[in-house]
C-alpha cells in the first residue's frame, strides 16, 4: 500500500462529497431565478428521455423568471408537461413559442423548510465523507496488520485521515451554513 496514494485518494473523495453538495444545493430553490432548478426536468422528446438543457435554451429575463426557449417549437408541450411532472412547484406559462415560469417570492415558513432541507443535504455530505474515512482506516489497519506499515506509520496516517476528515466537514458545514443564510435572505 502507498500510504501518498491513499490519502490522495480519501482527500479525493471528500473534496467529490463536497462538490456533490455544492451541486445538491444548487438546484434548492432560494427565492430567485436560477436555471440549475431545472436540472432535474426531463422532457419526452421523440420517445427518448432527454434532459430540459438539451432541447431548450434557459435564459433569465427578469430577476424572478426563467425563459424557456426550445430548439423545436413542436417540443413545447412535452417541455411543459415534464416541468410538472418533476414536481419542482413552478407553474409554466406557455405563449405559443417559450415557456416563462414566473419564481412565486417565497414565504418565511418555506424558506425555513427549504434551509431544513438544506441541512440534511449536508447531514448526508458528511455521512458520506465518514464512509471514506471508515474505508481509510480499515485500509490502514488492514496493511498494519499484514505488516506492510508499522505502529508509528499507521498512527501518523490515521490522524492525516482524521484531519482531512475534520476540514471536510468544516467545509461542508461553512458551504451549508452559506446555502441556509442565502435561502433566509433572499
Amino acid at each position: 500500500m502507498n500510504t501518498k496514494e491513499l490519502t490522495q485518494e480519501t482527500k479525493r473523495k471528500m473534496d467529490r462529497a463536497q462538490s456533490v453538495l455544492e451541486n445538491d444545493l444548487g438546484q434548492m430553490r432560494a427565492g430567485r431565478a436560477n436555471a440549475s432548478i431545472l436540472k432535474p426536468v426531463v422532457v419526452d422528446y421523440y420517445g427518448a428521455q432527454t434532459p430540459l438543457a438539451q432541447v431548450a435554451s434557459i435564459s433569465i429575463p427578469e430577476p424572478r423568471m426563467l425563459m424557456i426557449s426550445p430548439y423545436d417549437k413542436t417540443a413545447l408541450e412535452n417541455i411543459e408537461k415534464g416541468i410538472l411532472e418533476a414536481d419542482l412547484g413552478l407553474n409554466p406559462m406557455n405563449d405559443g413559442d417559450n415557456i416563462r415560469i414566473q419564481i412565486p417570492q417565497l414565504t418565511n415558513e418555506r424558506r425555513q423548510e427549504i434551509a431544513k432541507k438544506a441541512k440534511a443535504t449536508g447531514e448526508q455530505s458528511k455521512v458520506a465523507v465518514r464512509n471514506v474515512r471508515r474505508e481509510a482506516m480499515d485500509a490502514i489497519k488492514q496493511a498494519n496488520k499484514d505488516d506492510e506499515v508499522n505502529d508509528d506509520e499507521a498512527h501518523q496516517l490515521e490522524d492525516q485521515i482524521q484531519k482531512l476528515t475534520d476540514s471536510a466537514i468544516k467545509g461542508i458545514d461553512q458551504i451549508v451554513k452559506d446555502k441556509q443564510a442565502s435561502i433566509m435572505n433572499d
